[in-house]
C-alpha cells in the first residue's frame, strides 16, 4: 500500500539537501495511499459530510509544514510519521461531527473498518481458512469477505487496529511495533491474539483459546 521505502529515502536525502523539488515529489508520491488509509479509516457516515481529498490535503500541508523537523530529528519511517498526522485529522474530524454520527464516533472509534469487499478482505479470509483463493471459489470469498468485515466491526477496537494496519494497510509486523510503541515480539502477540478473537466470532463452534 505504501510506496516503497528506499525511492522515499532518496528524496528525504534530496530534501535536506534543500533541492525545491523534493518536498513536492514526496508528498505526490504518497498521496494515493495516505487517501486509501483516510478512506478506510474515516466513518462512512462522515464522509458524507468530509471530503476525503480534503483530509488529505490538509495532511500533505501540515506535513509539509512539518518537515524540516522531521529531516532533522524524525526517527520513524516517512510513511509512519505521515499516517501518524493523518490518523490525528481523523480524530479531528470524528470529534467535529460526533453528535451527528452514530457507534464509531460515539465511542471515539479512530477506525471504519474497511468495506466494500475489498480485495484484502478476500486475502484476509484465504489466511484465516488457510486455503487459497481460486476462481471456482471467488463468489464465496467476496461472501465470506463481508462476514469478516462485519466481524471486525465487533471486535475491540485494539484489535481491529492492528489487524487493519497488518492486513489492509500491509504494514510489516517492525512497522506495526514502531506506530503502536511496542517491542516486535509483543505487537506480534497482539497479532496473533486479534486474528484468534476474529477467527472465534467467524466461528462461535470452534473452542475459544483466547488466554487474554
Amino acid at each position: 500500500m505504501w510506496p516503497e521505502q528506499y525511492k522515499t529515502e532518496e528524496l528525504l536525502d534530496q530534501a535536506r539537501q534543500g533541492e525545491a523539488d523534493a518536498v513536492g515529489h514526496l508528498m505526490d508520491r504518497h498521496r494515493n495511499a495516505l487517501r486509501r488509509m483516510v478512506q478506510m479509516r474515516l466513518d462512512r457516515k462522515i464522509q458524507q459530510r468530509v471530503d476525503v481529498s480534503d483530509i488529505v490535503q490538509d495532511v500533505l500541508i501540515e506535513a509539509s509544514r512539518r518537515l524540516p523537523m522531521y529531516l532533522t530529528d524524525g526517527t520513524m519511517p516517512f510513511h509512519l510519521w505521515l499516517r501518524h498526522i493523518a490518523k490525528d485529522r481523523i480524530i479531528d474530524a470524528h470529534r467535529r461531527h460526533r453528535v451527528s454520527a452514530k457507534r464509531s464516533v460515539d465511542r471515539e472509534n479512530t477506525l471504519a473498518v474497511p468495506s466494500g469487499l475489498d480485495q484484502s478482505s478476500i486475502d484476509l479470509v484465504a489466511q484465516l481458512g488457510d486455503q487459497e483463493i481460486t476462481p471456482a471459489a471467488a463468489a464465496l470469498q467476496k461472501e465470506m469477505a463481508a462476514f469478516v468485515e462485519a466481524a471486525l466491526s465487533k471486535l475491540d477496537e485494539i484489535d481491529c487496529e492492528v489487524i487493519v494496519m497488518r492486513h489492509y494497510e500491509q504494514l510489516t509486523n517492525q512497522e506495526v511495533a514502531q506506530a503502536l510503541g511496542l517491542t516486535e515480539p509483543a505487537a506480534s502477540m497482539r497479532y496473533l491474539r486479534a486474528i484468534r478473537r476474529l477467527r472465534n466470532l467467524l466461528d462461535p463452534a470452534e473452542p475459544n483459546r483466547d488466554d487474554n
